[in-house]
Protein backbone atom coordinates (compact mmCIF):
# COMPACT_ATOMS: atom_id res chain seq x y z
CA UNK A 1 0.00 0.00 0.00
CA UNK A 2 1.05 3.60 -0.41
CA UNK A 3 0.15 4.79 3.05
CA UNK A 4 2.83 6.96 4.60
CA UNK A 5 2.69 8.93 7.79
CA UNK A 6 5.57 11.34 8.11
CA UNK A 7 6.06 11.07 11.81
CA UNK A 8 5.29 7.38 12.19
CA UNK A 9 6.95 5.62 9.29
CA UNK A 10 6.53 1.99 10.23
CA UNK A 11 4.82 -1.02 8.78
CA UNK A 12 5.75 -4.33 7.16
CA UNK A 13 5.95 -2.59 3.76
CA UNK A 14 8.24 0.26 4.80
CA UNK A 15 11.96 0.60 5.37
CA UNK A 16 13.80 3.71 6.43
CA UNK A 17 17.29 4.97 5.77
CA UNK A 18 18.40 7.99 7.78
CA UNK A 19 21.11 10.30 6.51
CA UNK A 20 23.06 12.51 8.88
CA UNK A 21 24.67 15.40 7.03
CA UNK A 22 28.18 16.63 7.75
CA UNK A 23 28.55 20.04 9.40
CA UNK A 24 27.19 22.84 7.21
CA UNK A 25 30.63 24.44 7.01
CA UNK A 26 31.95 21.30 5.31
CA UNK A 27 29.36 21.18 2.49
CA UNK A 28 28.47 23.42 -0.41
CA UNK A 29 24.67 23.15 -0.07
CA UNK A 30 22.11 23.74 2.64
CA UNK A 31 20.05 20.69 3.63
CA UNK A 32 17.13 21.63 1.36
CA UNK A 33 19.39 21.71 -1.70
CA UNK A 34 20.80 18.30 -0.67
CA UNK A 35 17.21 16.97 -0.60
CA UNK A 36 16.57 18.33 -4.12
CA UNK A 37 19.71 16.58 -5.39
CA UNK A 38 18.82 13.31 -3.66
CA UNK A 39 15.34 13.35 -5.22
CA UNK A 40 16.86 13.68 -8.66
CA UNK A 41 19.38 10.88 -8.02
CA UNK A 42 16.88 8.43 -6.50
CA UNK A 43 14.03 9.02 -8.98
CA UNK A 44 15.14 6.17 -11.33
CA UNK A 45 14.88 3.61 -8.50
CA UNK A 46 11.12 4.07 -7.86
CA UNK A 47 10.10 1.14 -10.06
CA UNK A 48 8.38 -2.26 -9.81
CA UNK A 49 6.00 -1.19 -7.06
CA UNK A 50 8.80 0.22 -4.89
CA UNK A 51 8.30 3.84 -3.89
CA UNK A 52 11.24 5.93 -2.70
CA UNK A 53 10.58 9.10 -0.73
CA UNK A 54 13.09 11.73 0.33
CA UNK A 55 11.66 13.18 3.53
CA UNK A 56 12.98 16.25 5.32
CA UNK A 57 12.50 16.13 9.06
CA UNK A 58 10.19 19.12 9.40
CA UNK A 59 11.99 22.09 10.97
CA UNK A 60 8.69 23.47 12.26
CA UNK A 61 5.52 21.84 13.51
CA UNK A 62 5.08 18.33 12.10
CA UNK A 63 2.91 18.39 8.98
CA UNK A 64 1.52 15.47 7.01
CA UNK A 65 3.36 16.81 3.94
CA UNK A 66 4.29 20.11 2.29
CA UNK A 67 1.13 20.12 0.19
CA UNK A 68 -1.99 18.39 1.51
CA UNK A 69 -5.33 18.22 -0.29
CA UNK A 70 -8.31 16.88 1.64
CA UNK A 71 -10.95 15.12 -0.46
CA UNK A 72 -14.35 15.01 1.27
CA UNK A 73 -17.57 13.28 0.23
CA UNK A 74 -21.18 14.18 0.93
CA UNK A 75 -22.85 11.83 3.47
CA UNK A 76 -24.52 9.54 0.90
CA UNK A 77 -21.77 9.52 -1.73
CA UNK A 78 -20.42 5.99 -2.28
CA UNK A 79 -16.86 5.40 -1.15
CA UNK A 80 -15.74 4.37 -4.63
CA UNK A 81 -16.64 7.82 -5.93
CA UNK A 82 -14.60 9.51 -3.21
CA UNK A 83 -11.65 7.32 -4.23
CA UNK A 84 -12.14 8.40 -7.85
CA UNK A 85 -12.07 12.03 -6.69
CA UNK A 86 -8.77 11.45 -4.87
CA UNK A 87 -7.35 9.85 -8.02
CA UNK A 88 -8.48 12.85 -10.09
CA UNK A 89 -6.57 15.15 -7.73
CA UNK A 90 -3.52 12.87 -7.90
CA UNK A 91 -3.63 12.85 -11.71
CA UNK A 92 -3.87 16.62 -11.94
CA UNK A 93 -1.05 17.18 -9.45
CA UNK A 94 1.11 14.71 -11.35
CA UNK A 95 0.87 16.92 -14.44
CA UNK A 96 1.87 20.03 -12.45
CA UNK A 97 5.59 20.89 -12.81
CA UNK A 98 7.91 20.63 -9.79
CA UNK A 99 5.38 18.55 -7.80
CA UNK A 100 6.96 15.28 -6.66
CA UNK A 101 6.41 12.37 -4.30
CA UNK A 102 2.66 12.24 -4.85
CA UNK A 103 0.86 10.05 -2.41
CA UNK A 104 -2.50 9.52 -0.79
CA UNK A 105 -4.11 7.61 2.03
CA UNK A 106 -5.65 5.30 -0.59
CA UNK A 107 -4.16 1.85 -0.14
CA UNK A 108 -3.24 -0.57 -2.87
CA UNK A 109 -5.42 -3.70 -2.61
CA UNK A 110 -3.57 -6.35 -0.60
CA UNK A 111 -4.60 -10.03 -0.59
CA UNK A 112 -5.63 -11.68 2.67
CA UNK A 113 -5.77 -15.44 3.26
CA UNK A 114 -8.17 -16.75 5.83
CA UNK A 115 -8.30 -20.35 7.06
CA UNK A 116 -11.88 -21.60 7.24
CA UNK A 117 -12.31 -24.49 9.68
CA UNK A 118 -14.86 -27.19 8.81
CA UNK A 119 -16.33 -27.49 12.29
CA UNK A 120 -17.81 -30.98 11.87
CA UNK A 121 -14.54 -32.61 10.81
CA UNK A 122 -12.64 -30.77 13.54
CA UNK A 123 -15.16 -31.93 16.16
CA UNK A 124 -14.86 -35.55 15.04
CA UNK A 125 -11.08 -35.31 15.51
CA UNK A 126 -11.38 -33.53 18.87
CA UNK A 127 -9.64 -30.41 17.56
CA UNK A 128 -10.80 -26.95 18.74
CA UNK A 129 -10.68 -23.88 16.44
CA UNK A 130 -8.40 -22.23 19.02
CA UNK A 131 -5.84 -25.02 18.50
CA UNK A 132 -5.87 -24.50 14.72
CA UNK A 133 -5.45 -20.75 15.12
CA UNK A 134 -2.56 -21.21 17.50
CA UNK A 135 -0.80 -23.70 15.21
CA UNK A 136 -1.09 -21.31 12.26
CA UNK A 137 0.06 -18.30 14.27
CA UNK A 138 3.02 -20.21 15.71
CA UNK A 139 4.11 -21.37 12.26
CA UNK A 140 3.64 -18.07 10.44
CA UNK A 141 4.05 -15.20 12.88
CA UNK A 142 5.94 -17.05 15.59
CA UNK A 143 5.52 -16.97 19.34
CA UNK A 144 7.96 -15.85 22.01
CA UNK A 145 8.69 -18.89 24.19
CA UNK A 146 11.17 -17.34 26.59
CA UNK A 147 13.90 -14.73 27.01
CA UNK A 148 17.65 -15.12 27.06
CA UNK A 149 19.50 -12.99 29.60
CA UNK A 150 22.74 -12.25 27.77
CA UNK A 151 25.18 -10.00 29.66
CA UNK A 152 26.33 -8.43 26.36
CA UNK A 153 22.80 -7.38 25.33
CA UNK A 154 21.03 -4.20 26.37
CA UNK A 155 17.58 -5.87 26.52
CA UNK A 156 16.68 -9.53 27.16
CA UNK A 157 16.75 -11.45 23.86
CA UNK A 158 13.41 -13.03 22.91
CA UNK A 159 13.52 -16.69 21.86
CA UNK A 160 10.96 -16.99 19.08
CA UNK A 161 9.46 -20.26 17.89
CA UNK A 162 8.65 -20.05 14.19
CA UNK A 163 8.80 -22.15 11.05
CA UNK A 164 11.84 -21.74 8.84
CA UNK A 165 11.01 -19.28 5.97
CA UNK A 166 11.63 -22.02 3.39
CA UNK A 167 8.93 -24.12 5.04
CA UNK A 168 6.23 -21.44 5.05
CA UNK A 169 6.18 -20.10 1.51
CA UNK A 170 3.08 -21.78 0.04
CA UNK A 171 -0.40 -22.67 1.24
CA UNK A 172 0.47 -26.37 1.06
CA UNK A 173 3.16 -25.84 3.73
CA UNK A 174 0.49 -24.82 6.23
CA UNK A 175 -2.01 -27.48 5.18
CA UNK A 176 0.68 -30.11 5.96
CA UNK A 177 1.00 -28.94 9.58
CA UNK A 178 -0.51 -31.40 12.05
CA UNK A 179 -2.66 -30.56 15.08
CA UNK A 180 -3.17 -32.86 18.04
CA UNK A 181 -6.74 -33.53 19.12
CA UNK A 182 -7.68 -32.83 22.75
CA UNK A 183 -7.59 -35.81 25.10
CA UNK A 184 -10.88 -37.16 26.42
CA UNK A 185 -13.02 -35.52 23.75
CA UNK A 186 -13.24 -38.39 21.24
CA UNK A 187 -14.39 -41.81 22.53
CA UNK A 188 -14.13 -45.22 20.92
CA UNK A 189 -16.36 -48.19 21.77
CA UNK A 190 -14.55 -51.31 22.88
CA UNK A 191 -15.82 -54.59 24.33
CA UNK A 192 -15.55 -53.05 27.78
CA UNK A 193 -17.72 -50.06 26.70
CA UNK A 194 -16.77 -46.44 25.82
CA UNK A 195 -13.14 -45.50 26.30
CA UNK A 196 -11.10 -42.38 25.57
CA UNK A 197 -9.58 -42.66 22.11
CA UNK A 198 -5.84 -41.97 21.68
CA UNK A 199 -5.14 -38.32 20.78
CA UNK A 200 -5.16 -38.17 16.98
CA UNK A 201 -2.63 -36.07 14.95
CA UNK A 202 -4.56 -34.50 12.06
CA UNK A 203 -3.09 -32.45 9.19
CA UNK A 204 -4.72 -29.02 8.82
CA UNK A 205 -5.64 -29.85 5.21
CA UNK A 206 -8.15 -32.38 6.55
CA UNK A 207 -9.83 -29.80 8.80
CA UNK A 208 -10.47 -26.87 6.48
CA UNK A 209 -9.26 -24.73 3.56
CA UNK A 210 -7.85 -21.26 2.80
CA UNK A 211 -10.02 -18.51 1.32
CA UNK A 212 -8.55 -15.46 -0.44
CA UNK A 213 -10.00 -11.99 0.14
CA UNK A 214 -8.62 -8.46 0.30
CA UNK A 215 -7.52 -6.47 3.33
CA UNK A 216 -9.99 -3.75 4.40
CA UNK A 217 -8.99 -0.19 3.47
CA UNK A 218 -8.11 2.14 6.34
CA UNK A 219 -10.81 4.78 6.75
CA UNK A 220 -9.73 8.29 7.71
CA UNK A 221 -12.00 10.86 9.31
CA UNK A 222 -11.52 14.49 10.17
CA UNK A 223 -14.15 16.42 12.14
CA UNK A 224 -16.41 13.35 11.80
CA UNK A 225 -16.29 13.51 7.98
CA UNK A 226 -14.80 10.82 5.73
CA UNK A 227 -11.61 12.17 4.20
CA UNK A 228 -8.90 10.99 1.82
CA UNK A 229 -5.63 12.91 2.07
CA UNK A 230 -3.62 13.52 -1.10
CA UNK A 231 -0.09 14.64 -0.28
CA UNK A 232 2.84 15.90 -2.31
CA UNK A 233 6.30 17.32 -1.84
CA UNK A 234 7.39 20.35 -3.87
CA UNK A 235 10.73 20.89 -5.55
CA UNK A 236 11.30 24.57 -4.86
CA UNK A 237 7.84 25.94 -5.65
CA UNK A 238 5.83 27.46 -2.78
CA UNK A 239 2.60 25.55 -2.03
CA UNK A 240 0.47 28.64 -2.70
CA UNK A 241 1.66 28.81 -6.34
CA UNK A 242 0.76 25.20 -7.04
CA UNK A 243 -2.64 25.51 -5.34
CA UNK A 244 -3.41 28.72 -7.28
CA UNK A 245 -2.57 27.04 -10.61
CA UNK A 246 -4.42 23.79 -9.94
CA UNK A 247 -7.46 25.65 -8.57
CA UNK A 248 -7.61 27.99 -11.56
CA UNK A 249 -7.93 24.97 -13.84
CA UNK A 250 -10.73 23.38 -11.81
CA UNK A 251 -14.14 23.21 -13.47
CA UNK A 252 -17.34 22.14 -11.70
CA UNK A 253 -18.49 20.13 -14.73
CA UNK A 254 -16.18 17.92 -16.77
CA UNK A 255 -16.36 19.94 -20.00
CA UNK A 256 -12.80 19.31 -21.07
CA UNK A 257 -13.56 19.78 -24.76
CA UNK A 258 -13.27 23.50 -24.13
CA UNK A 259 -9.71 23.16 -22.81
CA UNK A 260 -8.05 26.54 -22.96
CA UNK A 261 -4.77 27.27 -24.65
CA UNK A 262 -1.79 26.23 -22.59
CA UNK A 263 -0.26 29.04 -20.56
CA UNK A 264 3.45 29.69 -20.75
CA UNK A 265 5.81 27.55 -18.69
CA UNK A 266 5.14 27.55 -14.94
CA UNK A 267 7.90 30.02 -14.06
CA UNK A 268 6.38 32.74 -16.25
CA UNK A 269 2.96 32.51 -14.54
CA UNK A 270 1.94 35.02 -11.91
CA UNK A 271 -0.80 35.21 -9.28
CA UNK A 272 -2.77 37.39 -11.74
CA UNK A 273 -2.42 34.80 -14.47
CA UNK A 274 -2.91 31.41 -12.82
CA UNK A 275 -3.45 28.00 -14.28
CA UNK A 276 -1.88 25.96 -17.04
CA UNK A 277 -5.06 25.50 -19.07
CA UNK A 278 -4.97 21.84 -17.99
CA UNK A 279 -8.63 21.51 -16.99
CA UNK A 280 -9.92 18.91 -14.53
CA UNK A 281 -12.99 18.28 -12.35
CA UNK A 282 -14.21 16.16 -9.42
CA UNK A 283 -17.04 13.62 -9.47
CA UNK A 284 -20.40 14.94 -8.14
CA UNK A 285 -20.88 14.74 -4.38
CA UNK A 286 -17.19 15.23 -3.58
CA UNK A 287 -15.27 18.35 -2.60
CA UNK A 288 -11.70 19.40 -2.02
CA UNK A 289 -9.93 21.74 0.38
CA UNK A 290 -6.27 22.77 0.36
CA UNK A 291 -6.06 24.68 3.63
CA UNK A 292 -6.80 22.25 6.38
CA UNK A 293 -3.42 20.59 6.77
CA UNK A 294 0.10 21.00 5.51
CA UNK A 295 2.46 23.94 5.23
CA UNK A 296 -0.01 26.24 3.51
CA UNK A 297 -2.29 26.21 6.56
CA UNK A 298 0.61 27.01 8.92
CA UNK A 299 1.85 29.76 6.58
CA UNK A 300 -1.59 31.41 6.44
CA UNK A 301 -1.92 31.27 10.24
CA UNK A 302 1.55 32.70 10.81
CA UNK A 303 1.16 35.57 8.36
CA UNK A 304 -2.34 36.39 9.63
CA UNK A 305 -1.07 36.60 13.20
CA UNK A 306 2.00 38.59 12.18
CA UNK A 307 -0.11 40.97 10.13
CA UNK A 308 -2.16 41.66 13.25
CA UNK A 309 1.09 42.12 15.18
CA UNK A 310 2.28 44.63 12.58
CA UNK A 311 -0.97 46.59 12.87
CA UNK A 312 -0.68 46.64 16.64
CA UNK A 313 2.95 47.82 16.40
CA UNK A 314 1.94 50.69 14.09
CA UNK A 315 -0.89 51.72 16.41
CA UNK A 316 1.40 51.65 19.43
CA UNK A 317 4.05 53.75 17.66
CA UNK A 318 1.37 56.26 16.60
CA UNK A 319 0.00 56.57 20.14
CA UNK A 320 3.48 57.16 21.60
CA UNK A 321 4.38 59.76 18.95
CA UNK A 322 1.01 61.51 19.27
CA UNK A 323 1.49 61.85 23.05
CA UNK A 324 5.07 63.01 22.55
CA UNK A 325 4.46 65.61 19.81
CA UNK A 326 0.86 66.69 20.62
CA UNK A 327 0.22 66.78 16.88
CA UNK A 328 -1.44 64.13 14.75
CA UNK A 329 0.10 65.60 11.58
CA UNK A 330 3.60 65.48 13.07
CA UNK A 331 3.14 61.90 14.31
CA UNK A 332 2.06 60.78 10.83
CA UNK A 333 4.95 62.63 9.16
CA UNK A 334 7.41 60.82 11.44
CA UNK A 335 5.69 57.52 10.67
CA UNK A 336 5.83 58.11 6.90
CA UNK A 337 9.23 56.38 6.98
CA UNK A 338 7.50 53.04 7.70
CA UNK A 339 5.64 52.47 4.40
CA UNK A 340 8.84 53.52 2.62
CA UNK A 341 10.50 50.32 3.94
CA UNK A 342 8.14 48.23 1.80
CA UNK A 343 9.51 49.98 -1.32
CA UNK A 344 12.83 48.36 -0.42
CA UNK A 345 11.71 44.95 0.87
CA UNK A 346 9.53 43.69 -1.97
CA UNK A 347 11.85 44.63 -4.88
CA UNK A 348 14.78 43.49 -2.72
CA UNK A 349 13.50 39.93 -2.45
CA UNK A 350 12.71 39.96 -6.16
CA UNK A 351 16.26 41.14 -6.94
CA UNK A 352 17.79 38.40 -4.75
CA UNK A 353 16.18 35.82 -7.04
CA UNK A 354 17.72 37.41 -10.14
CA UNK A 355 21.30 36.89 -8.92
CA UNK A 356 23.30 33.73 -8.27
CA UNK A 357 22.53 30.13 -9.10
CA UNK A 358 18.89 29.71 -8.15
CA UNK A 359 18.51 26.20 -9.60
CA UNK A 360 19.57 22.99 -7.83
CA UNK A 361 19.32 19.65 -9.65
CA UNK A 362 16.83 21.10 -12.14
CA UNK A 363 14.60 22.49 -9.38
CA UNK A 364 14.28 26.14 -8.33
CA UNK A 365 15.73 27.15 -4.97
CA UNK A 366 14.31 30.67 -4.55
CA UNK A 367 14.80 33.22 -1.78
CA UNK A 368 11.31 33.50 -0.30
CA UNK A 369 9.64 36.15 1.83
CA UNK A 370 9.44 34.00 4.95
CA UNK A 371 7.89 34.40 8.38
CA UNK A 372 11.24 35.63 9.74
CA UNK A 373 11.28 38.29 7.00
CA UNK A 374 7.91 39.43 8.32
CA UNK A 375 9.46 39.69 11.80
CA UNK A 376 12.16 41.84 10.23
CA UNK A 377 9.49 44.05 8.65
CA UNK A 378 7.80 44.56 12.04
CA UNK A 379 11.16 45.35 13.68
CA UNK A 380 11.88 47.89 10.92
CA UNK A 381 8.84 49.94 11.90
CA UNK A 382 10.55 50.76 15.18
CA UNK A 383 14.02 51.26 13.67
CA UNK A 384 13.21 53.64 10.79
CA UNK A 385 10.95 55.91 12.85
CA UNK A 386 14.15 57.00 14.59
CA UNK A 387 15.58 58.48 11.36
CA UNK A 388 12.60 60.75 10.74
CA UNK A 389 12.44 61.54 14.46
CA UNK A 390 16.01 62.89 14.34
CA UNK A 391 15.06 65.18 11.41
CA UNK A 392 11.74 66.40 12.80
CA UNK A 393 13.25 67.08 16.22
CA UNK A 394 15.94 69.23 14.63
CA UNK A 395 13.47 71.14 12.42
CA UNK A 396 11.44 71.89 15.56
CA UNK A 397 14.50 73.26 17.37
CA UNK A 398 15.48 75.45 14.40
CA UNK A 399 11.96 76.87 14.12
CA UNK A 400 11.95 77.61 17.85
CA UNK A 401 15.02 79.76 17.24
CA UNK A 402 13.05 81.81 14.72
CA UNK A 403 14.10 80.17 11.45
CA UNK A 404 11.53 79.98 8.65
CA UNK A 405 10.13 76.52 7.88
CA UNK A 406 12.02 76.35 4.59
CA UNK A 407 15.33 77.31 6.22
CA UNK A 408 14.80 74.84 9.08
CA UNK A 409 14.03 72.00 6.68
CA UNK A 410 17.13 72.62 4.54
CA UNK A 411 19.36 72.95 7.63
CA UNK A 412 17.97 69.73 9.14
CA UNK A 413 18.74 67.80 5.96
CA UNK A 414 22.29 69.14 5.85
CA UNK A 415 23.20 68.81 9.53
CA UNK A 416 21.34 65.59 10.32
CA UNK A 417 22.30 63.59 7.27
CA UNK A 418 25.43 62.14 8.85
CA UNK A 419 23.81 60.84 12.08
CA UNK A 420 20.93 59.37 10.06
CA UNK A 421 23.33 57.54 7.73
CA UNK A 422 25.49 56.39 10.64
CA UNK A 423 22.59 54.86 12.58
CA UNK A 424 21.36 53.15 9.40
CA UNK A 425 24.88 51.92 8.61
CA UNK A 426 25.41 50.29 12.00
CA UNK A 427 22.09 48.47 11.71
CA UNK A 428 23.09 47.22 8.25
CA UNK A 429 26.46 45.93 9.42
CA UNK A 430 24.85 44.12 12.35
CA UNK A 431 22.42 42.39 10.02
CA UNK A 432 25.00 41.30 7.44
CA UNK A 433 26.12 38.56 9.84
CA UNK A 434 22.55 37.19 10.14
CA UNK A 435 22.30 36.69 6.34
CA UNK A 436 24.46 33.57 6.78
CA UNK A 437 21.83 31.82 8.89
CA UNK A 438 19.46 29.66 6.78
CA UNK A 439 16.38 30.34 8.92
CA UNK A 440 16.85 33.97 9.92
CA UNK A 441 18.42 35.32 6.72
CA UNK A 442 14.92 36.47 5.68
CA UNK A 443 14.83 38.75 8.73
CA UNK A 444 18.25 40.21 7.91
CA UNK A 445 17.43 40.71 4.21
CA UNK A 446 14.16 42.47 5.06
CA UNK A 447 15.93 44.82 7.47
CA UNK A 448 18.81 45.53 5.05
CA UNK A 449 16.60 46.31 2.02
CA UNK A 450 14.06 48.17 4.14
CA UNK A 451 16.66 50.38 5.83
CA UNK A 452 18.41 51.26 2.56
CA UNK A 453 15.18 52.34 0.87
CA UNK A 454 13.66 53.99 3.89
CA UNK A 455 16.79 55.99 4.78
CA UNK A 456 17.29 57.20 1.21
CA UNK A 457 13.65 58.25 0.91
CA UNK A 458 13.31 59.61 4.45
CA UNK A 459 15.99 62.26 3.81
CA UNK A 460 13.83 63.58 0.96
CA UNK A 461 10.22 62.69 1.83
CA UNK A 462 10.07 63.73 5.51
CA UNK A 463 11.49 67.27 4.99
CA UNK A 464 9.33 67.85 1.90
CA UNK A 465 6.13 66.63 3.57
CA UNK A 466 6.92 68.68 6.69
CA UNK A 467 7.44 71.78 4.55
CA UNK A 468 4.18 71.21 2.62
CA UNK A 469 2.17 70.73 5.81
CA UNK A 470 3.62 73.39 8.09
CA UNK A 471 4.73 76.16 5.74
CA UNK A 472 2.21 79.04 5.71
CA UNK A 473 1.26 80.03 2.15
CA UNK A 474 3.46 82.77 0.68
CA UNK A 475 0.48 85.13 0.23
CA UNK A 476 -0.41 85.24 3.95
CA UNK A 477 3.28 85.84 4.73
CA UNK A 478 3.41 88.86 2.39
CA UNK A 479 0.26 90.33 3.98
CA UNK A 480 1.93 90.04 7.35
CA UNK A 481 5.04 91.86 6.07
CA UNK A 482 3.14 94.73 4.44
CA UNK A 483 1.28 95.47 7.64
Amino acid sequence: GMVRRYYQRHGPHQGELRLVLVDKAARANQSHAVVLRLRQLLAPYSVDGAVIRVVEVPPGPPVLATLVAEVYAEPLTPQSRQRDAARAVLDRLEREPMVTELDSTLEAPRPRRRFITEKQKAALSGVATVDINRALRLANEGEIASYLQDPEELLPLPIKLRLDPAQRTAEADFLRLTVRGRSGVVKTSTEQGLETAPQPLVPLGELGHFETGTVDQTLHRKDLRRVIYVTAALNGRPPAEVVADVNADYRATPDHAASEADHDSWDSRTYFNNGAGDLWSLPPGTSLTWIGEGELQITLDVFRDMGLGYLFALLAIFVVLRLQTDSTALALIIMSAIPLTIIGIMPGFWAMNQFGDRMVAGAPDPVLFTATAMIGMIALAGIVVRNSLILVEFIGQARAQGESVREAVIQAGAVRMRPVLLTAGTTLLGNLIITLDPVFNGLALAIIFGIIASTAFTLVVVPVVYWLVFDEPAASRRNGESE
